[in-house]
């Protein structure tokens, strides 16, 4: 059984980059990379194959998550019935994806990644992209919490 998740955040610079770094090194820790298929994409086309933001990247090396080699990617360009699950990282990304989805005619199941936090007061991780490199380390703490509890729940649901 193969799971395939896809972040999804504004311009795939920043935060779904990180998400997919975090959990990719994840499930390689645990050995779980036969069961999950981990991509990112950005809801606008910018950055199109562009590298993350170099704070996104020092940030997540000093948390010991290489992103460096990733290269930001456009919903537009995907199959989205190919994920099992999206995960969103705010109410615009949430609703663009649920707008490609529709458009491609296909009901996916899409996620808002706050939904895995423990503060229920959280409801968007904020895009960090004019903020300081504290503001991305806060964004990468808040991906950490909700990835690890995506990751318990996928891991339950299958029976693993």
């Amino acid at each position: 059984m193969t799971c395939s998740l896809l972040f999804v955040c504004y311009e795939n610079i920043c935060r779904s980059s990180m998400a997919e770094g975090i959990f990719t090194k994840m499930i390689a820790e645990r050995e779980h990379e036969e069961i999950f298929d981990v991509e990112s994409a950005g809801t606008v086309c910018f950055q199109k194959g562009a590298p993350p933001d170099s704070r996104a990247i020092e940030i997540a090396r000093e948390q010991g998550v290489d992103i460096a080699d990733q290269r930001a990617g456009c919903i537009k360009d995907l199959e989205l019935d190919y994920y099992t699950r999206i995960f969103t990282m705010d109410g615009q990304s949430y609703h663009d994806t649920i707008h490609y989805s529709a458009s491609q005619r296909t009901l996916l199941p899409v996620y808002m990644v706050t939904d895995y936090l423990s503060d229920p007061e959280t409801t968007e991780i904020e895009d960090p992209y004019y903020g300081t490199k504290k503001d991305f380390l806060k964004v990468f703490q808040q991906l950490e919490e909700a990835l690890v509890n995506i990751y318990e729940e996928l891991l339950r649901q299958s029976g693993l």
